[in-house]
């Protein structure tokens, strides 16, 4: 077995332009907040003109630090196409899922290039309209898939596509969401409901079926998907919690590993700014919304929730090619994503930072491990958030789609699977493209 570790870190100069491309934040949750990060670190590459939320306190920490004048400071992203002429290249469409289609389709229609959060949108229609409005104005679109531009996944599409492996015939690929995240976004926070937000394979997992879309690329002619809601119900209550409703009246808040105190309280500081959107909360506000009311203070199993938190999927592309993809939410990893490659000659196991080729042909293994930008406070999912907006800014700045790894019509097809593999779950079929 050989390592590979010596793959150097790209020049980062060749990132740079003559000016720094223009953007609007719409939406001041975490995404925008995250990406807007890119403008501090990188101010000769990106700048951010103008934010848009409807909260104060998320649009004023965003803007604050780039000196933005009051007049640039929206509530309301409608207010900023008021104005005759752009007032930026690009903007950032950071909004709820439910709420991409409607700025997606104004900003392309004025001339903005795009940068929208995944899912791109939670309907058929809305996806197939937003792409529509871009090719009609001729404008760029980048949807989020921030797995596509990390080097670790973009090292084994190379390795796929040179044939390391030969004939691709098999992935299988896995999602570990994260027992306590699971808990924070899909039972108690905003994507617990499908009727307020969408259902759960789009939410979470739009992202790994276009990454196995990503390193197939061929078409997808059949789907079947099996997945329920198998745990956080009522029924499945500790009967040792009683009749308790609320994580701060139960007898065993220190022994449940879903308990509001031991997420929010003891891991303190995560998810602080969800829990308290409003200013920046301290220890002891947290707390005070855990015990008055916010939902992420309720028991795990005394919610409303109804999006699944199993999945599976199977897939079958052109060639012969098939391929399996399991959302678990119950896990220890948190996203570390895991897959396994199988082709005639080859094959790759992955583990989140670990790429491991076994050559039939020499009966030997060699080890890949992809280096990552370090000088970038942007490491979420492997720093691919950072790489992510760099392509798309760059593109932007020289004018050049090609730059964007995620655009318009590759989107919408990983789309269109999510949906079909919806669709199967619900008819409980397999169902053709």
């Amino acid at each position: 077995m050989s390592n590979n570790n010596n793959n150097p870190l790209e020049d980062e100069s060749k990132f740079d332009t003559e000016k720094p491309v223009r953007i609007i934040i719409v939406g001041c949750g975490n995404r925008g907040y995250v990406y807007s990060q890119y403008a501090i670190e990188r101010p000769n590459r990106l700048q951010v003109v103008a934010v848009a939320d409807p909260i104060q306190f998320r649009r004023e920490n965003v803007a604050k630090p780039f000196n933005l004048d009051s007049q640039y400071i929206y509530k309301d992203w409608r207010d900023i196409l008021k104005s005759k002429e752009k007032i930026a290249d690009s903007v950032l469409i950071a909004t709820p899922d439910t709420e991409h289609c409607e700025p997606a389709i104004a900003f392309a229609k004025k001339g903005y290039h795009l940068l929208v959060e995944k899912p791109l949108a939670i309907t058929k229609s809305d996806c197939e309209n937003i792409v529509k409005a871009v090719k009609e104005n001729k404008v760029i679109l980048a949807v989020c898939h921030v797995l596509r531009y990390s080097p670790y996944n973009l090292k084994i599409k190379e390795l796929i596509e040179k044939n390391y492996i030969g004939k691709l015939l098999n992935v299988q690929h896995l999602e570990p969401v994260g027992y306590y995240h699971n808990a924070h976004s899909y039972v108690r926070g905003n994507w617990s409901q499908e009727k307020t937000s969408t259902f759960m394979l789009m939410a979470k997992s739009c992202h790994d079926l276009d990454l196995m879309h990503f390193f197939i690329n061929k078409k997808c002619k059949k789907v079947s998907s099996f997945g329920s809601l198998s745990y956080f119900k009522k029924e499945n209550k500790p009967k040792e919690a009683g009749n308790s409703k609320i994580c701060f009246e139960c007898p065993i808040i220190n022994n449940c590993p879903y308990s509001a105190k031991t997420i929010y309280i003891d891991h303190f500081p995560w998810k602080k700014n969800t829990v308290v959107p409003t200013k920046e909360p301290t220890i002891e506000d947290v707390k005070e919304a855990l015990l008055n009311g916010s939902p992420y203070g309720r028991c795990v199993y005394e919610c409303p929730n109804d999006v699944v938190d199993q999945q599976v999927v199977i897939l079958e592309y052109e060639q012969g090619i098939t391929a399996t993809f399991s959302m678990v939410s119950t896990t220890a990893d948190m996203c570390i994503r895991k897959t396994r490659i199988f082709g005639s000659h080859g094959e790759l196991e992955c583990n989140g930072d670990t790429i491991i080729w076994s050559d039939f042909i020499k009966d030997d293994k060699e080890v890949f491990r992809p280096n990552v930008i370090q000088n970038t406070r942007m490491v979420n999912h492997s720093s691919s958030d950072y790489y992510l907006i760099r392509s798309f800014v760059y593109a932007v700045a020289t004018n050049d789609p090609s730059q964007i790894l995620s655009g318009p019509d590759d989107t919408l097809e990983s789309h269109l699977q999510v949906f079909k593999a919806e669709e199967s779950r619900l008819k409980n079929k397999v169902l053709s493209f």
